[in-house]
């Protein structure tokens, strides 16, 4: 394989699940020309580690004429552009299959297509099974992001922060801020929350309105890897930030509530998940405390 294509769409954490599938291409085709056409700004992660070479925003309109009625040619140049690659991986929603009739271009290319969401358990999994076709067995299900911090590039653990990142891509996977607020007083500081732009209408970002902790305001990815890895501790939802964490090796306590944590709670051995049914708001602060309590002793 020289030229590769993954199609695969959604958000941060959509993107974080999906890279052990990216990292078996790369390892079986170190030398083949690997690009993706997705969430560009969370596929930069990869192109700067060397997993991508180039990455495409799903936003742009080129991709909808793939969903076209097959009557309707593709531009010249998009269609010669697309017959480059030898492999195309699509990750993409195609309901009525009309992704799948526009591929194979070539008698010489290759297309493998999965479901959007994943089928098996966890998510990664889906997505590597994918590549099975191609003689690829999904060993690993997670991806490490960096390589661990060494000690001389760390503070010393009682000065290293507790992340907190209260929000997620959908209000329902959300416990309610006022129970954040109150485990703060739980918490050894230094304690940092994690304010993206997601959360900007619905978060309040002024240090005074989380008590003894720093607010993290819209940091890019680069900088919120940083923070994240030199963190002793994580806690967040299910969302791509709590993803991201486990991938850059933290520690994490992450609340799930409706969403199944088997499915989509990093793999990572670090993980502790503390579930709460139906209603996250239903989890208690004093549940959240103890499994931090226990957590941190673990570490120290």
């Amino acid at each position: 394989m020289r030229r590769i294509l993954v199609l695969r769409g959604g958000a941060l954490g959509d993107f974080i699940v999906t890279l052990p599938a990216l990292e078996l291409l790369r390892k079986r085709w170190p030398r083949a020309r690997i690009e993706l056409v997705g969430n560009a700004t969370a596929a930069h992660l990869a192109v700067a580690r060397g997993i991508l070479d180039a990455a495409h925003s799903q936003h742009e309109a080129r991709w909808s004429r793939l969903f076209a009625p097959l009557e309707t040619p593709l531009a010249a140049d998009f269609a010669a552009w697309l017959a480059h690659f030898d492999l195309v991986v699509s990750y993409w929603p195609d309901p009525e299959g009309d992704l799948a009739r526009r591929f194979p271009i070539t008698s010489q290319q290759t297309f493998i297509s999965a479901p959007a969401l994943p089928t098996v358990a966890p998510a990664a999994a889906h997505y590597g099974a994918a590549l099975r076709g191609l003689g690829l067995d999904e060993l690993e299900r997670t991806f490490t992001l960096i390589a661990p911090l060494s000690a001389s590039a760390l503070k010393p653990r009682n000065e290293q922060p507790i992340s907190i990142h209260p929000g997620s891509g959908s209000l329902h996977k959300n416990w309610p801020q006022a129970k954040w607020r109150e485990l703060l007083g739980h918490l050894p500081g230094p304690v940092q929350v994690i304010v993206g732009e997601a959360e900007m209408e619905r978060c309040p970002t002024t240090e005074s309105a989380w008590p003894n902790a720093r607010v993290l305001l819209k940091p890019s990815l680069e900088e919120l890897v940083t923070a994240l890895a030199s963190s002793r501790l994580f806690l967040g939802h299910d969302s791509g930030v709590s993803h991201l964490a486990a991938a850059c090796g933290v520690p994490c306590v992450l609340l799930f509530g409706p969403t199944d944590p088997a499915v989509w709670a990093p793999p990572e051995p670090g993980v502790r998940v503390v579930a709460a049914g139906a209603a996250l708001a239903d989890l208690c602060v004093a549940d959240v405390a103890r499994a931090t309590t226990t957590v941190l002793a673990a570490l120290n």
